[in-house]
């Protein structure tokens, strides 16, 4: 027996929510099938311990656009947020912090003049140079060589942008596009805690260190994704931003199935037919998404039977292994940072003290090691929303940079003694830290692969690269949204314009379908 639907929406994480809520409100019947018990993707949350919940993967909300949160009205769909525009401070060993954008005796104007003017002016250009790229994230890219109007007028339109901002910005674009910034950072300042703390945003979720050339490049897209919102922490963890999409999916006419993986794309006479999932069902549609990464959908989901051998090279050749984990602490009772006031638990505390410090920890994960000395991004979403741990205890949240998809020694090894430098690296800056510990869960990227059905376990579903970015991403041949198979379309983190908690990429994605129909 065969059901149709105009659309299929593969995978029900926060890109194809928000495709299906978009493709819904402009008339077409739409299914989202998702493989796990519940929708969200990569982006839920769940118990790591009884009665301790979690952010499971991704942990902080800022690159979604008020725009769709408008537009899709999340806010009366039940979106909430514990903290708005979290601050973030770089942490010290010796417990003289630095906070980057607070107040007090900790901040950069406090310690020097100099840098904080330093620090204002760097912010300055930096935010003038990603505001010229910030419209490229919510169109679909241009193809080269094409004499399409839509292709031409997108072309023209980012040169007329980056030539708006003028000979000396736009000099500076080019100059410190492909640079390392280890460079940028050493041309503007001197103190290492802040230069620690500002490349930080540069290598985290990547393949790079400091030195590596392009990290300005992150650097930027990072910022252009922004919007200026900040950062922020949802009421109830990131699972609260996917529930607030499904439902408004829902409420625009989209039928949402859990429990129900996907085991083949159908593809009829070169044209998508459909799908049929693990129990033999088959669902019939003249349109499907995916929002599962590139590799899974070509490879496993299509097969490459279906697609030109140069396309499917270009696949298999995709980067995207993860090398950041995720480790989660169940807490009896707030940790104390030396010399951090306890409100500041409430913000994003970075240890990466000077560049140097990630570039050696990046090091060691060239060569399938983890560092004795990891980069963290730390967390105590409880101290903003206590309904994520039992009364008086909490839950810490830690993003590791860097854990190597293919660890030497392997995970079965290697988790424990990882876990163990983690807890001794926040035991350091947070004394007793180790005795509050009720229960440890390390998820390394083949965790994430497995638990998120994450290829790779790579959190953008392909590195985001100036080589797989844009118009080339993921690869040429699927860069509009549009696979090389008609009725199949890609709307996850490995499209344009890559990851984070955005919905972009389905936004992106459900326009170019309805567009293409018109």
């Amino acid at each position: 027996m065969s059901t149709r639907f105009d659309c299929i929406v593969i995978g029900a994480g926060h890109n194809g929510l928000s495709c299906a809520a978009y493709l819904a409100r402009a008339g077409r019947s739409v299914l989202v099938l998702e493989a796990a018990g519940r929708v969200g993707g990569a982006a839920v949350t769940r118990e790591f311990a009884p009665g301790f919940r979690v952010s499971a993967c991704a942990h902080l909300l800022h690159l979604m656009p008020g725009s769709l949160v408008k537009e899709l009205e999340l806010r009366t769909h039940g979106l909430e947020l514990a903290v708005e525009r979290l601050p973030s401070v770089a942490l010290s060993g010796d417990g003289a912090h630095l906070s980057l954008d607070g107040e007090g005796g900790g901040t950069a104007a406090a310690r020097s003049g100099a840098e904080a003017a330093a620090l204002a002016g760097y912010r300055e250009r930096l935010e003038r140079l990603a505001a010229a790229l910030r419209p490229v994230l919510g169109s679909t890219p241009p193809r080269l060589g094409s004499s399409a109007w839509d292709d031409r007028r997108s072309l023209f339109g980012l040169g007329w942008r980056l030539r708006s901002l003028g000979r000396g910005d736009l000099r500076e674009l080019l100059r410190i596009g492909g640079m390392c910034v280890y460079d940028l950072l050493d041309e503007h300042f001197e103190s290492p805690l802040l230069k620690g703390a500002l490349a930080f945003d540069a290598v985290l979720g990547t393949n790079y260190g400091p030195r590596s050339p392009g990290t300005v490049f992150t650097l930027l897209y990072r910022l252009a994704a922004t919007e200026g919102g900040g950062l922020a922490q949802p009421l109830g963890g990131l699972g609260a931003v996917s529930d607030a999409l499904a439902r408004a999916a829902a409420a625009a006419g989209a039928e949402i199935r859990t429990g129900a993986a996907v085991s083949r794309i159908v593809v009829r006479e070169d044209q998508v037919a459909g799908v049929v999932l693990e129990s033999g069902e088959e669902i019939s549609a003249t349109t499907v998404v995916s929002s599962t990464d590139p590799k899974t959908t070509f490879l496993r989901l299509l097969g490459s039977e279906h697609l030109d051998a140069g396309f499917v090279r270009r696949i298999v050749h995709l980067r995207s292994r993860g090398l950041a984990g995720k480790l989660h602490l169940a807490l009896a009772g707030a940790p104390h940072f030396a010399g951090l006031p306890a409100a500041a638990l409430r913000g994003r505390l970075l240890w990466a003290p000077s560049p140097e410090y990630i570039e050696r920890a990046y090091n060691h994960a060239k060569y399938g090691e983890f560092s004795a000395a990891p980069m963290l991004e730390i967390t105590v979403p409880s101290a903003a929303d206590t309904t994520l741990a039992p009364p008086g205890n909490h839950v810490m949240s830690v993003i590791v940079q860097y854990a190597p998809y293919a660890l030497a020694e392997g995970w079965v090894q290697g988790r424990a003694r990882l876990t163990r430098v983690l807890v001794d690296t926040l035991g350091a800056l947070a004394p007793g830290l180790a005795e509050r510990v009720r229960h440890a869960e390390l998820l390394a990227p083949p965790d994430i692969e497995r638990e998120f059905r994450i290829s790779g376990g790579h959190w953008h579903h392909a590195e985001l690269a100036l080589d797989q970015f844009f118009m080339l991403r993921p690869v040429p041949g699927a860069a509009q949204y549009r696979a090389p198979v008609g009725g199949l379309y890609l709307c996850g983190a490995g499209c344009h314009p890559g990851g984070g908690v955005m919905g972009v990429a389905g936004r992106n994605a459900a326009r170019q379908v309805v567009k293409e129909a018109a």
